[in-house]
């Protein structure tokens, strides 16, 4: 029985390597980006906060494209290689923005930061949904260990996010930050190498074959009937319809005028700004079209709608917890005591704190949830993400107490790590377990088509992180921002609104967890 193998396939490794120097170059890039645009560019934290959340907002977006062309056209190799070397591109455009950034004029660095920003967007978005599914398809139908891999997986992302901001940050804010964009994207180059020398040998399935070369809609066959307990076809429904991944041509049509409808009621009607509206119509569009595919069976439906239904909780997460390269960068810079034994930390350096704490507590973690496995007693994904907007709602609460009474020479730095630390063990109860949830109930010929759809629910809660940051109530303006008509008139209340987010989901979530459940039909 495929459950009960030991250890991991080489090419899980391969695919941790990749990654890691992927998010290497991603978190570099992303540790100094905020403080670039408010020290180099000169532009107010209210600006860049709505560009930063734009940024992290829609490289979360296309990979909705990036997988709809594996799963139809490219496979996930291909996919994986051209969207490394957009993202190379993009950095050392960055690192070119960044060397005209001295000059007077900022014209043309800010003009050299919008193209480096279109390049890693797009990059990513063939990257990121690719390498994600690759790792489930490793192992057999059924299999014990993917929870397990994933968080493995997620280990290797966060291994190369720890060292990212040790590195560029350093170099960007205490030698020049084009050296910071630069190393960001020698990190990326590297990752293509890792990739492009091993994936031949180790990156293949079960049976032996390469992963990744062909299409995703060859996986399976799609399904016109099929048995409501297991979701599966027969074999002359098999053969009745070939297997088809991604949209199809009507579907493709009702997707394109839904975000159109969309986008044209949000930015003209209530006046979301022009790429809030793009990343919300594609959000609430995306998921409506794919759970209405006519080859779905209602046990696929049912799975599907949990993933659909899981992705409002992930907003509100990603919302919170994304204010890492934002609002929190912003009061680790100014209202933070950063001198330890008489060395100034750099503000970027607290971007480590919650991969490091996640390089540390994922093997914990990821034993705990296979000794459960083995007793029969693992939790399905929807109790364990409720935990991890548990944990997320405690960071702020942490924090919150710190910052009700900041003295003069800064608050101390336990309360930054104290909400990292606890932020990390909320993320591996939901991130992970997300990405692994989506392999599990996914039907086989939309695996990157919806795990891009997955990451649109990422999109959205890092679009809503910028807006949010753009809150941060500076000490050194004499107004203060205002949420649903409140004041916020000190970092406490801005803090304990993340609360109040998080805590509300968290309970929701778990209300629904048993329905949830039953909508799984069996998957763990």
């Amino acid at each position: 029985m495929s459950s009960t193998q030991q250890g991991h396939p080489k090419g899980l490794y391969v695919l941790f390597a990749t990654e890691f120097w992927e998010r290497f170059s991603y978190y570099g890039m992303r540790a100094i980006f905020a403080l670039y645009m408010t020290k180099m560019l000169l532009l107010d934290k209210a600006l860049a906060s709505n560009i930063y959340g734009s940024y992290t907002g829609l490289v979360y977006l296309t990979p909705l494209i990036g997988g709809y062309v594996a799963d139809r056209y490219w496979g996930n190799r291909k996919s994986i290689f051209v969207g490394g070397i957009l993202m190379a591109i993009g950095q050392f455009l960055m690192f070119f923005s960044a060397a005209a950034s001295h000059s007077t004029d900022k014209g043309f660095a800010i003009s050299m930061m919008w193209a480096g920003l279109t390049f890693l967007i797009f990059g990513n978005g063939f990257f990121k949904p690719n390498i994600s599914t690759m790792v489930g398809q490793l192992y057999p139908e059924g299999d014990g260990r993917k929870d397990a891999a994933y968080t493995i997986f997620y280990m290797g992302i966060n291994a190369g996010a720890f060292l990212a901001p040790l590195i560029c940050g350093y170099l960007g804010e205490n030698v020049d930050f084009k050296w910071g964009f630069f190393s960001a994207g020698v990190g990326m180059l590297i990752s293509m190498v890792i990739f492009y020398m091993t994936k031949n040998k180790y990156v293949v399935g079960p049976d032996g074959r390469q992963l990744g070369v062909g299409p995703n809609k060859l996986m399976d066959a799609a399904p016109i009937g099929g048995d409501e307990e297991t979701g599966m076809a027969t074999g002359a429904e098999k053969s009745a319809k070939p297997a088809d991944g991604g949209f199809n041509s009507k579907q493709l049509t009702i997707l394109i005028g839904g975000i159109i409808a969309v986008f044209s009621i949000l930015f003209f009607v209530l006046g979301v700004d022009v790429w809030g509206s793009l990343i919300y119509g594609m959000t609430l569009v995306g998921p409506f079209v794919i759970i209405t595919d006519s080859t779905l069976t209602k046990v696929e439906k049912d799975r599907l709608w949990v993933i659909i239904l899981i992705m409002i909780f992930v907003i509100f997460f990603w919302m919170c917890f994304e204010q890492a390269g934002a609002s929190l960068t912003f009061f680790a810079d100014a209202q933070t005591n950063r001198h330890i034994f008489g060395w100034e930390m750099p503000a970027s350096y607290f971007q480590s704190f919650n991969a490091g704490f996640i390089v540390i507590l994922a093997p914990i973690i990821s034993a705990m949830w296979v000794r459960f496995a083995k007793k029969g007693k693992e939790p399905v994904a929807p109790y364990k993400q409720s935990l991890g907007l548990a944990f997320l709602a405690l960071g702020y609460l942490f924090i919150a107490m710190g910052a009700k009474s900041i003295p003069e020479q800064g608050a101390s730095i336990i309360f930054l790590t104290g909400l990292y630390f606890l932020h990390t063990i909320g993320e591996l109860f939901l991130s992970p377990i997300g990405l692994s949830m989506v392999n599990k109930l996914t039907p086989g010929r939309f695996t990157s088509l919806m795990m891009g759809i997955w990451f649109l629910a990422v999109a959205t809660g890092n679009k809503l992180a910028g807006a949010m940051s753009a809150l941060y109530p500076d000490p050194s303006l004499p107004t203060h921002p205002h949420f649903l008509g409140m004041e916020i008139d000190s970092l406490y209340t801005y803090f304990m609104i993340f609360v109040g987010f998080a805590g509300a989901a968290s309970v929701i979530l778990f209300l629904l967890c048993g329905k949830l459940k039953k909508m799984m039909h069996g998957v763990h």
